[in-house]
């Protein structure tokens, strides 16, 4: 059995578990007469909570009855026709389906506040401090020094150099594509707030060590402190 089949039976098996829990909930019999029962009414509590923790949309009802029709030996898909609808869901559905949200809820930002405008790429922005104008990152080359903060959509805070008494220094063309993009709004000493679709942060894969979510959209707020454009680095070295 493959990974994709063996996480599939695995979720299928936690939601029998709590079906079978809440079906005890309506004054059925909830005695344990062995030890064995004990013990298995722990794993339905381990896996019933655990399931919570992953996903609390998931149809239990469907999923019971998918072990159900395994067992009467009359599924409605295959193996192969389940493991391809299943990567075929998570692969292209799903991230479409993120795609269109996303895309409605940067256009309602950029319609509610009219400081706020968009870039082709989706990147919506509003400038807090324009910098100088004579100094704007072009060159992937150019090192800048940032102040910044990641949130977000719901406003949660997921980094903050501020919080951290930081500044961070990078060469323009290290940083998320999106950032790129707001940096190039501003000059030197300037303030962007930019909405960075996933697309152009982190993506598919997320950030699990800063508690971003695979295709999340963000809020960064970034103060360009200091350039050093790397033309001018060149001829000084020259």
């Amino acid at each position: 059995m493959n990974k994709t089949m063996k996480k599939l039976l695995f979720l299928s098996l936690l939601a029998v578990s709590i079906a079978a829990c809440s079906r005890r909930s309506d004054g059925g019999d909830t005695r344990l007469k062995s030890a064995a029962d004990s013990v298995a009414y722990v794993i339905g509590m381990n896996v019933g909570l655990n399931l919570q923790r992953m996903d609390s949309t998931l149809n239990v009802a469907a999923l019971c009855e998918g072990i159900r029709d395994v067992f009467r030996e009359k599924t409605r898909f295959t193996t192969d026709e389940a493991e391809a609808f299943y990567l075929r869901y998570m692969n292209y559905t799903l991230p479409e389906e993120a795609r269109a949200y996303e895309e409605r809820f940067l256009a309602d930002i950029a319609d509610r506040n009219r400081s706020y405008a968009r870039t082709k790429s989706g990147v919506t922005y509003s400038v807090e401090q324009i910098g100088d104008q004579e100094r704007i990152p072009a060159s992937e080359r150019d090192s800048v020094l940032l102040r910044l903060r990641i949130l977000r959509a719901d406003g949660e805070p997921l980094y903050s150099s501020y919080d951290r008494g930081d500044t961070l220094r990078r060469m323009l063309g290290d940083l998320k594509p999106g950032v790129q993009e707001a940096l190039r709004l501003i000059g030197e000493e300037g303030r962007i707030t930019a909405w960075v679709p996933a697309e152009k942060a982190y993506g598919a894969a997320g950030e699990a060590s800063m508690g971003i979510a695979p295709n999340s959209t963000l809020c960064f707020e970034i103060e360009l402190v200091r350039l050093d454009k790397y033309a001018e680095w060149n001829r000084r070295r020259k």
